[in-house]
C-alpha cells in the first residue's frame, strides 16, 4: 500500500509557519461585496423611514403624538384646521353681511321718517298759510260789504268813479306793451316785471304806486271780483305779501306781465283767478 503512494519532494513540500489558515471560502469576491452594499443599503432605507417620524417629534414635550400612537397623520389635522378656519371666516362673512344690511336697513328707515316729517310740515305750513289768507279774504269781504251799506245813492258812486280819459289812457298805454320781455326789476320802456309795468302804466294816469306787487298790494280800497271794472289793480297772493299784480281791463281779461316765459300780454280772469283787487283810480 505504501508503494503506491506518490513521494513528495522536499524542495516542493509547503512549509508551514505555525498558523493555521483557514479554508477559502466557495463563494466569489463579488458575492461578498454584494452583500456587503445591501446592508449599507438597507440601513439607509430605515434611516429614511425613521426620519419622518423624528421630524414630527422634533420639538414636542411628549413623544406620544397622535402620530406615534397611530392616530391620524398630520396632514389629516392640517386639513381638519383648514376645514374649521373655512367655517369660522364663513360665519364671520355672514355675520357682516347681516350688520350691513340692518345698517342699510336702519338708515333707510330713517331717510322715510325725515321725508314723512318733511311733508308734513310743509303740509301743516300750507295749511296755515291758506287759513291766514282765508281770514285776510273774509276781513276784506266785510269791509267791503260796509263800505257798500255806507253808500247812500248812486250819485255818490258816479263821483267816485274815474274820468273816462284816464281809464282809457290807463288801457292804452298797457296795450302798446303787449310782446314786450319779462325781465326782472325792470320798469319799461322795453321790457318789465309785474309791478315795474303797473308802476309805470300808473304814473302815466298820475297816480304814483310802490315798487314791488308786496307794497302796492297796501295801497288803494279792496273790491270785491264780483265788481270789477277797467282800472282795478288785480293780486295773487295776501296783503302785503302778494307775489303778482295785474291790471283789470274790462270785459273778463286782465293784463300783465307774467314770468320770462310770458311776456306782456292779455288773459281772461278764467286762466288764472286773482285771490282780490284794489282800486286807485
Amino acid at each position: 500500500m505504501s508503494q503506491n503512494r506518490p513521494q513528495i519532494s522536499p524542495a516542493a513540500a509547503p512549509s508551514h509557519s505555525g498558523r493555521r489558515r483557514h479554508a477559502a471560502s466557495a463563494r466569489p469576491n463579488w458575492t461578498r461585496r454584494a452583500g456587503l452594499v445591501g446592508g449599507v443599503v438597507s440601513a439607509i432605507a430605515l434611516g429614511g423611514a425613521g426620519a419622518p417620524a423624528l421630524a414630527d417629534n422634533h420639538g414636542r414635550p411628549d413623544a406620544s403624538t397622535p402620530t406615534a400612537r397611530g392616530a391620524a397623520p398630520l396632514s389629516t389635522a392640517v386639513t381638519a384646521r383648514q376645514a374649521s378656519d373655512a367655517v369660522a371666516q364663513n360665519a364671520l362673512a355672514h355675520t357682516l353681511a347681516a350688520a350691513r344690511e340692518h345698517a342699510a336697513t336702519t338708515a333707510a328707515a330713517a331717510a322715510s321718517a325725515r321725508h314723512k316729517a318733511a311733508v308734513a310740515a310743509k303740509a301743516a305750513k300750507a295749511r296755515a298759510t291758506a287759513t291766514a289768507l282765508a281770514a285776510s279774504r273774509s276781513a276784506k269781504r266785510a269791509k267791503l260789504t260796509a263800505t257798500g251799506s255806507s253808500s247812500s245813492s248812486s250819485s255818490s258812486s258816479s263821483a267816485a268813479a274815474p274820468s273816462a280819459s284816464k281809464v282809457d289812457k290807463l288801457i292804452s298805454f298797457l296795450k302798446a306793451q303787449i310782446g314786450k320781455p319779462y325781465v326782472y326789476g325792470a320798469t319799461g320802456p322795453s321790457s318789465y316785471d309785474c309791478s315795474g309795468l303797473t308802476q309805470t302804466a300808473y304814473a302815466t294816469v298820475g297816480i304814483s304806486l310802490p315798487r314791488t306787487s308786496q307794497e302796492q298790494s297796501t295801497v288803494g280800497t279792496p273790491v270785491s271780483l264780483n265788481s270789477l271794472r277797467a282800472g282795478d289793480l288785480l293780486f295773487w297772493g295776501g296783503e302785503g305779501s302778494a307775489y303778482h299784480v295785474g291790471v283789470y281791463i274790462g270785459d273778463g281779461k286782465y293784463l300783465d306781465a307774467a314770468n320770462p316765459s310770458s311776456p306782456v300780454g292779455i288773459k281772461p280772469l278764467t286762466y288764472s283767478e286773482p285771490d282780490w283787487a284794489v282800486r286807485v283810480l
